[in-house]
């Protein structure tokens, strides 16, 4: 078990969230615990992503909040004041990465070629976000890179959906996978938070047999 294991419970399956309004957090992020997620990364594209994360953090204690698309240290210093417990980025930038690893906060860098994932390991990554997954290679680049990479984790991000889920979390060099059609921001903007819930149901479904 690494140490990330250790001090987040992220789960199999990470939801990426974009919210537009700080008023939907809580009632975004307790469809998703009640569909089973143990973790959510609430994406740093909108004004009102700090937030998000603040009240998700204060109100919901009991999920896992993190920070996505980061991409430089005033960013994640913004986000884990809020209250952000893990810190993603859709690249490897290495300020970030060495900024989180001396506060001891799980951080994965966003890598697609093995000249990134060495850059990583040189930084002292071994769990990174491989990003954007489908357009990247997918399931077989995955496979491809498990050789030479051996002590490596992946959460792949990008692409991911109902219909592939299985084929990722079937490969032993996957940590999770995240997902944006879980709690897409149409399912945010219309309420259909029960439907989030459902969705949610039928992920884990799927992640609890690998």
């Amino acid at each position: 078990m690494s140490d990330t294991d250790r001090k987040l419970n992220i789960g199999r399956i990470i939801p990426v969230i974009v919210l537009d309004e700080a008023k939907r957090a809580q009632h975004v992020a307790r469809a998703l615990r009640d569909g089973g997620m143990s973790s959510i990364e609430i994406t740093m594209r909108t004004s009102a992503a700090l937030q998000s994360i603040e009240k998700i953090a204060q109100q919901m204690p009991e999920l896992m909040v993190g920070a996505g698309t980061v991409l430089n240290v005033q960013m994640a210093q913004d986000a884990v004041s809020a209250g952000a417990e893990f810190i993603v980025s859709p690249g490897l930038s290495e300020s970030v990465v060495e900024w989180c690893l001396e506060r001891k906060i799980p951080i994965f860098p966003g890598v697609s070629t093995p000249t990134e994932i060495v850059k990583a390991l040189e930084l002292g990554v071994v769990d990174m976000k491989f990003f954007p997954a489908e357009q990247s290679g997918g399931v077989q680049m995955l496979k491809a890179l498990a050789s030479p990479f051996r002590n490596v984790r992946f959460i792949p991000t990008g692409g991911i959906r109902r219909g592939n889920l299985k084929e990722y979390l079937e490969l032993p060099n996957v940590i999770a996978c995240g997902g944006s059609w879980l709690c897409s921001e149409k399912l945010i903007q219309d309420e259909k938070y029960n439907l989030i819930t459902q969705l949610c149901r039928e992920a884990m479904g799927n992640s609890l047999n690998y």
